[in-house]
This record gives structure tokens, C-alpha cells and sequence, in this order.
């Protein structure tokens, strides 16, 4: 298609015996927010790492907006904005001298209007070392857009962050996105994931397991509906048996449930309650989280950054 942004196909990456990546292929549209994720040694970082131009690739073609990473890095480092979750920027540099070092390297004017977007005017004469965790990931998103590049590469770019600077970023996300950049985003917050992402790929073991937008990930899981009810005296919890239930737990004041059959499972509920005079709090239907699926599809292995 004429608006392939990121292509990988077939791509593969050893390290010695080891095989981290094994034939992966992908491919992330104009405008896409793409997510990426895997559990620990799943080969994301790697893959990113190998579009980033920072590794070579043993194996198949990776393509960033028709450039090679490995055969040509220069072209590609003002094609790319890159937010790693780490940094080794200097503990002494301030903020102002980093947004002239990175624009200056990208041959760009600096953009101090970003530094404000992200709400650090107050702190251009501050060092880096002094900067806050969220400050620093705020003030790293801010050094990786601001030459304007055509794909942004966003590994955990909400770690560390309020509830309102997180609301501010993802404002932005969706402001690149709107504006045509392509996102690769890497989290370990599957909620964050499922929100920005409209295409995802589950990696496993060196190979992608599951790929598709987060309604499709969620619908192709076991077939199962969530339901999770809180009542006042939770006699629910008293059940021993319900039609179609496979899976059942306890979280915050809801019993919860995994069904075959939700209008069975939902009636059984409602009977029992007024069969004991229970009074309902609260009645949630709804199709299974990402995360759920992403448990389910890996084993119960945690996503990791």
C-alpha cells in the first residue's frame, strides 16, 4: 500500500546461539500509532533498537519511509524521533542547552514552544540532574519531536508521570497523529495502549502471536464476556456454580466473571439477588481488557518495558 511508513518482513536478529527475533514482519501506515509489546526477552526492544539504526539486523528488511537503517543512518536520523527510556543525557546540561544541542544536531530551529506544551517554561535553566522523573520523560518527548519528524519511536513515554502531565501527552500523541506522524509506542500500561493504538502486535518469544487493532485483539480471545457485579452484602460470592462461567475472581469490592453464555449468567445473578434481597451496586458487561487478552495470549506473563 502507498502509505506504508515502517515495513519489516522476515526479520531476524541473533545474539550468538540465541535467536531474539525470528522472521518478524509488520507494517505501520501513515498516521498509525502502531503498539508494540512482549513480555521479557520477547524481542521488542530489539526490534525497535534494529529500526532505531542502533543494531543490524541477521536476517529479512526493515524500512523506515523507503531508508535502510543500517545502509543509511544519516537520512534516517531526521526522518525519526526517538524517546528512549532511558537517557545518557548529562546530568549538568539545562533544559534550554538540550532543546539548542538536539535541534542543532538535526539542523532545525529550536522549539521552546514545545517545552511549554509540555509545561517546562519554568525550567530552562534547570540541569537535567535536578529535573523530576516525569519532567525528564516530559522534556525527552519534547527533544524527539522537535524537528518534526515523519515516525516517532515512544518507548514508555508516560513512565513516571501525574495523572495530569499523562492527560497532557497523550493530548500530544493524538495532536502527532492527527497531524499525519506515525508513533511506534512500547508501554508497559496496557490501558495507555488500548487508548492511543489503533494497531497492535504481540510479540512472544521472538515471533509476533497476535496482530490487529485493540477491538479485534480483544473479540478473537476465548469467546469469553466479562461481567463484574458489586452488591451491597455480596451474597453473590456465595455461588458455587454459574451457566457458562469458566473463570471467576475477586477485585475491589466486585466479584467477577468470564462467560460463555452472558444473558444466562447475567439472569442467574439478577435471580439469586432477589432470591437473598441483596440490593445491586453496580453491573458491568463488557468485552475482556487488553491486558486480559494479552495474559491470556502469553500465559500469564507481565508485559515489561
Amino acid at each position: 500500500m502507498p502509505d506504508q511508513v515502517v515495513t519489516v518482513h522476515d526479520f531476524t536478529k541473533r545474539y550468538g546461539d540465541f535467536t531474539a527475533v525470528d522472521s518478524v514482519s509488520f507494517e505501520v501506515h501513515k498516521g498509525d500509532v502502531f503498539g508494540l509489546l512482549g513480555p521479557n526477552g520477547a524481542g521488542k526492544t530489539t526490534t525497535l533498537e534494529c529500526l532505531e539504526g542502533l543494531r543490524k539486523p541477521d536476517g529479512g528488511t526493515l524500512r523506515v519511509m523507503g531508508v535502510d537503517p543500517t545502509r543509511d543512518p544519516h537520512r534516517l536520523r531526521n526522518l525519526i524521533g526517538v524517546q528512549l527510556q532511558t537517557s545518557g543525557m548529562p546530568d549538568n546540561i539545562t533544559v534550554r542547552e538540550a532543546m539548542n544541542l538536539f535541534s542543532a544536531y538535526h539542523g532545525s530551529a529550536p522549539r521552546f514552544d514545545l517545552l511549554e506544551r509540555v509545561g517546562l517554561e519554568g525550567k530552562l535553566a534547570t540541569q537535567y540532574v535536578a529535573l523530576s522523573t516525569g519532567q525528564k520523560r516530559r522534556l525527552q518527548l519534547a527533544l524527539a519531536v522537535t524537528h518534526q519528524p515523519q515516525v516517532v519511536i515512544l518507548d514508555e513515554p508516560t513512565a513516571g508521570l501525574d495523572v495530569q502531565s499523562r492527560v497532557e501527552l497523550h493530548k500530544l500523541i493524538g495532536e502527532l497523529q492527527a497531524q499525519g506522524v506515525t508513533i511506534i509506542l512500547s508501554s508497559h500500561d496496557m490501558a495507555e495502549v488500548e487508548k492511543l493504538s489503533n494497531r497492535i502486535a504481540i510479540l512472544l518469544q521472538g515471533r509476533i502471536v497476535a496482530q490487529g487493532s485493540p477491538r479485534e485483539l480483544t473479540a478473537h480471545g476465548a469467546g469469553l464476556t466479562k461481567i463484574s457485579i458489586q452488591t451491597e452484602r455480596a451474597t453473590v460470592s456465595e455461588l458455587t456454580a454459574l451457566p457458562g462461567v469458566t473463570q471467576r475472581s475477586a477485585r475491589d469490592g466486585y466479584d467477577i466473571y468470564f462467560t460463555t453464555d452472558t444473558a444466562a449468567t447475567v439472569l442467574t445473578l439478577l435471580e439469586h439477588l432477589k432470591a437473598q434481597g441483596d440490593t445491586l451496586i453496580d453491573l458491568r458487561v463488557e468485552r475482556p481488557s487488553l491486558e486480559e487478552r494479552f495474559l491470556e495470549i502469553t500465559g500469564g506473563k507481565e508485559v515489561v518495558s
